[in-house]
């Protein structure tokens, strides 16, 4: 068994969309318009067979209060994988990205969080 898509919720679509693909260079897989929302996928432009990320739209009402607990309590709502992430630190706050945790150390892992513009907090990790 494989991990084929995961999904985090998001305010706009086409917003997540030039977030996601500009600023952290992820990669549209899908684009399939359903009278509406799209099924909407990136992936990672390191590997673009991998595993999907859905930019699932937050209309369901259970959707919206999960993601404001989220960010309320500073839960990231999805974890990425960096190699230096000082360098993709650097790289994202230049790009204008805010963070809500700058790089930390946390036992044997460095991590930081930031806001995705789309409602969510995202952490990258480097191991």
């Amino acid at each position: 068994m494989r991990i084929y898509v995961t999904s985090v919720f998001v305010d706009d679509q086409e917003k997540a969309l030039d977030f996601y693909t500009r600023v952290l260079g992820f990669q549209k897989k899908h684009d399939v318009p359903l009278g509406g929302p799209r099924w909407l996928t990136v992936v990672s432009s390191e590997e673009p067979d991998g595993t999907e990320l859905l930019l699932e739209p937050d209309g369901h009402p259970a959707a919206g209060a999960y993601k404001k607990a989220l960010v309320a309590d500073g839960i990231p709502a999805t974890s990425f994988a960096v190699d230096d992430i000082a360098a993709e630190h650097g790289r994202l706050t230049g790009l204008g990205v805010r963070f809500t945790q700058p790089p930390t150390e946390m036992g044997g892992v460095t991590t930081a969080v930031f806001d995705d513009t789309c409602g969510n907090l995202i952490q990258i990790v480097q191991l």
